[in-house]
């Protein structure tokens, strides 16, 4: 895929994965990578990583603990409190960070096992936020290349404008898209893509 104007490749100096290739850098997730690129100055060697599901957070994760030798622990807490605790003691006596990603950090993320609690109150958190509207613009067009599908610069523009901006949205209207083509037999245009969301019920029918 040609990569638009609005879509930030990952720094030179970032060591490149299978994975880099789906992360697009956007100011919502800038925090996050900056995070990331400055961990020798975390407090301690753990970060927990949240943000909203389908945002790449796993993705930057996985590249993060590839890069420097970590560990991941995805989904964090639903994970066993116990395995966890031991995970970030020995984060701390190996010098290889930790990274926890969690739809929510503490206070919100309350474990039951006290000594973890405690671990987590001094462990640094970093946030993905929703997508802007450069980043929603680049993911359209990222699952439309991923069925191999280019989608013109007004139906593009369309869809940022009229959809509900998250990341599953993305996905879904995408995936909507595709079968509502292939069923129509009806090549990928702004009526088409206009009569397809109606039809998903993703926009209203006078849009």
């Amino acid at each position: 895929m040609t990569r638009g104007a609005d879509q930030i490749a990952l720094p030179l100096d970032w060591p490149q994965t299978d994975g880099d290739a789906r992360f697009i850098a956007s100011d919502a997730n800038a925090e996050a990578y900056e995070h990331f690129r400055k961990w020798s100055l975390w407090p301690v060697k753990a970060t927990i990583l949240t943000g909203p599901r389908r945002s790449g957070r796993s993705l930057l994760a996985r590249s993060f603990v590839e890069r420097v030798g970590g560990r991941l622990f995805d989904d964090a807490e639903q994970r066993d409190e116990e395995e966890l605790f031991h995970a970030w003691n020995q984060a701390q006596d190996s010098g290889r960070p930790l990274v926890m990603v969690a739809d929510q950090g503490p206070p919100a993320w309350t474990p039951r096992l006290p000594d973890l609690k405690t671990r987590l109150a001094v462990t640094p958190v970093t946030r993905i936020d929703h997508p802007d509207d450069a980043l929603f613009a680049a993911l359209i067009q990222l699952f439309f290349a991923d069925r191999g599908l280019h989608i013109p610069g007004d139906a593009l523009r369309f869809m940022s404008e009229r959809l509900h901006r998250d990341y599953w949205t993305a996905e879904r209207a995408v995936e909507a898209i595709d079968r509502f083509a292939i069923a129509e037999r009806a090549r990928l245009s702004l009526p088409t893509i206009r009569r397809a969301l109606a039809d998903a019920k993703m926009i209203g029918e006078a849009a």
